[in-house]
């Protein structure tokens, strides 16, 4: 299965909406959800993301 941009775009906005929903079935409020959560879950899938391209880089050159 081959990623171009925009299916990675895709897949990584449809996990992140999947956490938040599923969060915000928690006791908290909607508004503590998404000014907590959707940006630790945004900035830690970048980071993710980010390493597994580089990883992805690297066995393409060394494999």
């Amino acid at each position: 299965m081959e990623f171009d941009t925009l299916t990675t775009a895709v897949a990584f906005v449809a996990l992140i909406a999947v956490g938040v929903g599923g969060t915000s079935m928690t006791p908290m409020t909607l508004e503590t959800t998404l000014m907590m959560v959707a940006p630790s879950a945004v900035i830690f899938g970048g980071i993710v993301l980010f390493l597994g391209v580089k990883h992805g880089e690297w066995r393409a050159r060394n494999v």
